[in-house]
């Protein structure tokens, strides 16, 4: 599901990273990035799916596992402590090595899979869109 909304992303313009949050084996929360459909300087795909979970009791949180394309940056691993998400699920960190070692040092089990297509979609993207990539990621 984290993948269909990486490709949903891309299809919209977007950057393709895309985020699920799974509560007790159902999805409560999911999203992709859209920083450039919407002028979002926050909306990254796990604030997506943060902001489309909506308002929850905060061990609905602890009890769930998020889903992530990419590794998490420093501003997506703020919510993740924030919220008390014990377990994410990253597809990838080959293109981008977000903060897994503040999530793992603060007690969140950090499960990177290396999956091929998250691994293509976000190298396809870099190739032919580096300008829109480096706004993304701050440099």
């Amino acid at each position: 599901a984290a993948i269909e909304e990486a490709q949903l992303g891309l299809a919209e313009g977007g950057i393709p990273i895309g985020s699920v949050i799974v509560h007790k084996g159902q999805i409560i929360g999911r999203g992709h990035n859209r920083r450039v459909q919407e002028g979002s300087a926050i909306k990254h795909g796990e604030m997506d799916a943060f902001e489309n979970a909506g308002r929850l009791p905060a061990r609905t949180y602890k009890e769930s596992v998020l889903y992530t394309t990419l590794s998490p940056c420093a501003m997506c691993s703020g919510a993740i402590l924030l919220y008390g998400i014990q377990k994410i699920v990253v597809g990838e960190n080959q293109t981008f090595m977000g903060e897994e070692a503040l999530l793992r040092s603060r007690g969140v089990e950090v499960d990177v899979v290396q999956d091929h297509t998250c691994i293509e979609l976000m190298r396809g993207f870099i190739a032919s869109k580096p300008e829109l990539w480096n706004e993304d990621i701050g440099e």
